[in-house]
């Protein structure tokens, strides 16, 4: 006899509730989405890497593990890159 999935017919925001990553999961969404705009705004301006690196004052390796949402990325490293590349990151509450 085979095992019926005990999620099946859930949705992902159930599925996530149920196994108690749903925070974690929107966080990492949310993360993923930012880096991928500012990689955007860098590549429609023509800033590389090591440019906006030099900008941050930090290392390319750095650059790579926001631009990959890798790590312990916080707000303010988001904000700071956000600005070097003339854009600004919001946040709210809904």
């Amino acid at each position: 006899m085979i095992k019926k999935n005990p999620h099946w017919g859930t949705t992902l925001d159930e599925f996530l509730g149920e196994e108690g990553i749903r925070e974690a999961a929107k966080a990492e969404a949310l993360t993923r989405v930012v880096a991928w705009q500012l990689s955007q705004e860098m590549e429609r301006q023509g800033i590389t890497k090591a440019a906006l690196a030099e900008r941050m004052h930090t290392s390319r390796a750095q650059v790579d593990r926001i631009l990959k949402a890798k790590g312990n990325i916080t707000i303010e490293t988001l904000q700071r890159a956000a600005a070097l590349v003339g854009r600004e990151l919001r946040l709210e509450l809904v």
